[in-house]
């Protein structure tokens, strides 16, 4: 792990670390159906995979005519969000394996995500992780949310990590943006497999076109360690 002595890496929380876009779908759709917007399909929810929750909800006031306030509605969407995540979230068993080798080997590590912190700190106290993922940002705290890279540079910083040293895991098009735009090197694992030919995605380091079937810890470990640069292989 010797390659590894001045590189951090910095995860995407939800379709990256843990499966929580179900829950996500599931709480918009009450939250939309509680304001007269009923119907909400998956397919709705997946254009919204990789924008943070208030980027997301300032778009269903215009969209749908949701009328309460963004704060209002921001608040209503956490605590449906939470009590759905807190009864139940998976991670992913290769990337919870991932983790530990690298905490196991020193690496520094954050989480940076388009959730709140609330929903951030519950996932990884549910899941464990945060015996291992200590630091963490959230694009509330940021002035611009994914695609900008506000979020993956205030992670770094809070690592005392330089940009060009880190390296970003993510699921979605808009995370692989901001993390080219922050000057980091990107592990993208496409959470819709039918986005892997996204032209955000060509820009990543390595793509794991499979998504999350074909990940592995060892194998992300060995590219790690290899240093490898530039777009991986169609």
């Amino acid at each position: 792990m010797s390659a590894l002595n001045h590189t951090s890496v910095i995860f995407d929380l939800d379709g990256t670390l843990v499966d929580s876009e179900p829950n996500y779908f599931q709480a918009g759709r009450q939250l939309l159906a509680a304001h007269g917007v009923p119907g909400f399909t998956w397919a709705d929810h997946e254009r919204y995979v990789g924008i943070s929750t208030r980027e997301t909800l300032a778009d269903w006031r215009e969209r749908y005519g949701l009328t309460a306030p963004l704060a209002d509605l921001l608040a209503e969407k956490n605590h449906r969000y939470l009590e759905l995540a807190r009864a139940s979230t998976r991670v992913y068993p290769q990337m919870r394996e991932f983790v530990e080798r690298l905490s196991d080997a020193g690496v520094p590590m954050a989480v940076a995500s388009g959730s709140s912190r609330a929903a951030i700190e519950a996932i990884l106290a549910g899941t464990g992780l945060d015996a291992h993922l200590k630091t963490l940002i959230s694009a509330d705290e940021v002035d611009h949310g994914k695609p900008a890279p506000d979020v993956f540079l205030a992670a770094a910083a809070l690592l005392g990590a330089e940009p060009a040293d880190c390296v970003v895991l993510e699921d979605a098009a808009p995370g692989a943006l901001a993390a080219r735009a922050a000057g980091m090197r990107c592990v993208a694992i496409p959470y819709v497999a039918a986005q892997a030919d996204d032209p955000a995605f060509a820009s990543a380091d390595l793509l794991v076109r499979g998504g999350q079937e074909e990940f592995t810890a060892r194998a992300a470990l060995d590219w790690l360690a290899a240093g490898t640069r530039g777009p991986s292989p169609a």
